[in-house]
Formats: C-alpha cells, structure tokens, sequence
C-alpha cells in the first residue's frame, strides 16, 4: 500500500507551516527523503498558491515521488488547457504525475473568480471526457454544451507513449461513480479517519457503478483521504496512532492512502513517515 502527503497550499495557519515556495519545497524533499510514495496539491482559489504552478515546480524539485492533484477542478480550465497542462508536467516529472479530477464544491471561490457553479456535474462530465481523450488518444474532436474542442492534438507524443492516470475524488453519488468506472484509473473517497460505515458503503456504490459499467471494479485503484488532527474524526497525530490506522486501510483493501494532517509540520511529516516505515 502507497502512503502520501497533502502539501500545504499555503493558507494554513500556525507556526511551523511553511506559507512560501521554499517551505514546501523542503517538506517536499523531507516527505521524499522519508519515504513517503506521493506528493499531493489540492486546487481552491483564495488565499492558495495556484495548484498546476506549484506542481510543475514540484515535478522539477523532486525525483522519485509520484505527484498529483487532489483534486484539481475541471471549472477552472478548458479540458484541452488542462490536458496540455498534465501533458507537460508529466514530462517534467518522468511520468509521475497523477492527475485528480474533480467537480468542485465551493460556491464562494467560483463567484470571486467569475466561474459558474450551475451544473457542475455536466461540465465536469464534458470536461472529463475531452481530458481523457486527448491524454489517452493525442487527440480529440468533441462538441459539447459547454466545452468543445475541434481536431485538437496533444504534442510533442512522448516517445514512451504514457500518459498520466486519472483518478477521480467523489463519494457514493451514482453520476459521479458512472463517471469513475467510465473514464477512470483511480477514485478517491475522502475524508476520514479510520475505516467506516460511510467509506464502506460508498465502495460497495463505486462497485455497483462499476458493474452497470461492464467493469471490474478491481481495475479502479481505491484510494483513500485519510485526516489526521486533534478531532475525534481525525486520526491521533501520534506514531503508533497513524501506523495503526494505516494498517486498518490497508487490510481494508486500500491501495494508496493520502494523508492530510491539521496542521501540516514539519512535525507531522515526520510521524506519517516513522509510521509508513514501521508499517512496511
């Protein structure tokens, strides 16, 4: 089981956070140094350094980790932009990137930055499909309601012809979970502590989707946002908590659990490594 970090985006409060480049660059390259499989960026507007950016500096800085969006919301770019974007990082990175997708959720962030937030979930089916096609195609010839791109190409074709996987962060909504078993490598379910009614019923509907799909719901990698913190739906910030608890998701089926600790340190990069070794 792969276990990965949320990197502070820039907003969290208190001391010890890093609010600049430098800072998450070098939890980056203690995350790395550490252990850890993945490095994660989240995408919401205010009072956050810009998501892609931030990424593409990533995929430079580090070397081994695989790099991702969780998630990455198909509002804020055309489809073809975005995939260009991922096209471009996934070069940078040597084919680490993970690309997350997702619907979005937080009206106040679209009003500010002019985005619409009526059907969500139509756009970002729209938005999904044209990403998926050109990453996995090279190209595209797709016209939509809201999103169209016409004899668009992906260039230059990478010489080992991968492309980035797309994971999927949703719950158990049926449309969402369609969309999982149509066009997606990976799903996240987010956010708990340990395993759950709730994160139980929303795989068996992920496995549902999968089957009115003609999928084997094997083939979608699960994986899982896992919170650590103080609150009793957080998981204890302590060694032998978080190794407990990783444990728990991986006997749970979890192929990749991506932490988001409160507040992300120094200090809780250096428990969620000491428990991902002691796990292994």
């Amino acid at each position: 089981m792969k276990v990965g970090l949320i990197l502070p985006m820039g907003d969290e409060p208190g001391p010890g956070v890093p609010t600049d480049w430098a800072g998450i660059a070098a939890m980056a390259h203690d995350a790395e140094a550490g252990g850890l499989d993945s490095l994660w960026v989240y995408d919401h507007l205010p009072e956050t350094w810009e998501a892609w950016t931030t990424l593409a500096a990533l995929a430079a800085a580090t070397r081994s980790v695989q790099l991702g969006t969780l998630v990455s919301c198909t509002s804020f770019r055309h489809p073809g932009l975005l995939a260009k974007m991922a096209h471009t990082v996934a070069e940078i990175s040597g084919d680490r990137l993970v690309l997350g997708l997702g619907a979005g959720w937080h009206e106040p962030e679209y009003r500010a930055f002019g985005f619409p937030f009526d059907h969500r979930v139509d756009r970002f089916a729209e938005s999904l499909e044209i990403t998926a096609t050109l990453l996995r195609e090279g190209r595209a010839d797709i016209l939509g309601r809201y999103y169209r791109v016409r004899d668009a190409e992906i260039q230059p074709v990478r010489p080992n012809g991968a492309v980035p996987r797309i994971l999927v962060g949703c719950s158990g909504k049926p449309r969402m979970l369609g969309l999982v078993a149509r066009y997606a490598d990976a799903w996240n379910t987010a956010w708990y502590g340990v395993p759950s009614d709730r994160f139980r019923s929303n795989r068996a509907a992920l496995h549902s989707a999968c089957e009115a799909a003609g999928r084997d719901p094997a083939t979608v990698e699960l994986t899982v946002g896992m919170a650590i913190g103080p609150k009793d739906t957080q998981v204890a910030p302590r060694v032998d908590a978080v190794a407990e608890a990783l444990a728990a998701w991986r006997d749970e089926g979890a192929e990749h659990v991506i932490a988001y600790p409160d507040p992300t340190d120094g200090t809780a990069v250096a428990v969620l490594c000491e428990a991902a070794a002691s796990l292994r």
